[in-house]
């Protein structure tokens, strides 16, 4: 019995491993390849035409710093269409031929159900869509670094987003986590040949490949599922990789994200979150079999990092991992210990590689917080249609605000 419960651990304990060790893994291997420059690949760049969705639910007004801050992009080439779902007054006092408001009846109260409504109103046919959250704001130069890539021929463009507030310990534990995925999962892979993992906000999809995703299965399934969709950025990601396409990550294209402030607030985001993690493990496996059948590095490797377990399931279930290992195989908790170790300076190292703000630094202290809320998180993931809220966002912040801390460049 004692050979095959060692057997069982070891197995285990060597998957825990392999991912406390696979982001350092990219960090370092990311840090040797050239930088992508678009300038040595495009001459006469060519201005696409972006239809930019924002989708405001029962709060049109939280949109309005975002709306100004595209009218005053250094582009020129775009149209903004907001979706008010549910909003019962919408007055933005902003009158411009590039915006386009929308007010869906009755109510949709799903947020992929307001981006097809905004399809169905193009005024034209974009090359491109960006979707937004009505919280966020881009930086004036957003639509000019996605349009470098776009001129690369990428079809698929994920822009950085980056705190717009740091006013509270669980804000700035939830940019710390932004940052750190912003490299590990976006940017590593991105500048090592694969594809970057999705935000939800502030991605760039060429006109077609979008259509074809919202007319895919999984989001006319999902529109009837209501809270128990999987997320629509997830389903995105998949209907992409399952093409073999790539998508890449635009450093310098920012925007802005509201983060959470409070510890309620943490749970009630990370409890739907983590829902559509545990929803999305079969299609990560599905990608890692579509990896290893086609030999496709960009599926393999981005059905790896989508697989791997949230932060503080992985750091969890490792530190119990390393003490029943003192019991099976001490040599596999020293592994262990060793592993946990360099998880936790590769969070580090990629801090500093992002350059972040003093702010940052100051707030480690507020991790175990945060974690602890996470971990509250999980027993509220039973009942999506009574736990999974929206998250709400009152910080009328203006881009102007913000522009004096803005990210470093692209390492």
């Amino acid at each position: 019995m004692m050979p095959l419960l060692t057997t069982i651990y070891l197995i285990i304990a060597g998957a825990a491993l392999f991912f406390l060790l696979f982001p350092f893994i990219k960090t370092a291997l990311s840090t040797l390849v050239a930088r992508e420059s678009h300038s040595d690949k495009v001459q006469n760049e060519k201005s696409f035409d972006y239809g930019c969705i924002i989708t405001a639910y029962k709060n049109a007004d939280i949109a309005v710093p975002l709306i100004k801050s595209l009218l005053q992009q250094n582009y020129d080439r775009f149209t903004i269409y907001l979706v008010a779902d549910a909003c019962e007054t919408v007055d933005l006092d902003i009158e411009d031929d590039r915006l386009v408001v929308l007010h869906p009846q009755p109510a949709l109260n799903l947020k992929v159900k307001s981006i097809i409504h905004a399809t169905e109103h193009f005024v034209r046919a974009h090359d491109y869509t960006i979707v937004f959250d009505a919280d966020n704001l881009a930086h004036p130069d957003f639509l000019k670094e996605i349009n470098h890539y776009a001129n690369m021929g990428y079809e698929a463009i994920q822009g950085q987003r980056t705190a717009k507030n740091l006013d509270t310990v669980y804000a700035c534990a939830d940019s710390i986590g932004e940052f750190y995925k912003n490299y590990v999962e976006r940017y590593a892979p991105a500048r090592l040949g694969s594809s970057s993992v999705i935000s939800g906000s502030g991605m760039a999809i060429e006109r077609d490949l979008y259509q074809s995703y919202l007319d895919s299965p999984e989001i006319q399934q999902g529109k009837e599922l209501g809270k128990r969709m999987l997320q629509e950025d997830k389903i995105l990601q998949n209907h992409i990789l399952r093409l073999n396409k790539r998508i890449t990550f635009a450093w310098d294209a920012i925007v802005y994200d509201e983060k959470v402030t409070t510890g309620e607030a943490v749970e009630t985001q990370r409890s739907r979150w983590l829902f559509s993690y545990f929803q999305n493990m079969t299609n990560a496996l599905g990608l890692i079999r579509r990896g290893l059948f086609n030999l496709s590095y960009n599926q393999l490797l981005f059905g790896v990092i989508t697989i791997a377990p949230p932060l503080f399931i992985l750091l969890f279930g490792s530190g119990v991992l390393f003490l029943a290992g003192l019991i099976f195989a001490p040599w596999m908790a020293l592994a262990l210990f060793v592993g946990l170790n360099i998880f936790a300076l590769n969070i580090f190292w990629t801090l500093y590689l992002s350059n972040v703000p003093d702010k940052i630094w100051e707030s480690i202290w507020g991790i175990p917080l945060f974690v602890m809320r996470q971990v509250s998180a999980l027993t509220r993931m039973g009942n999506p249609d009574k736990n999974f809220k929206h998250t709400e966002h009152n910080r009328n912040i203006q881009v102007d605000e913000l522009l004096v801390n803005e990210p470093a460049e692209q390492p």
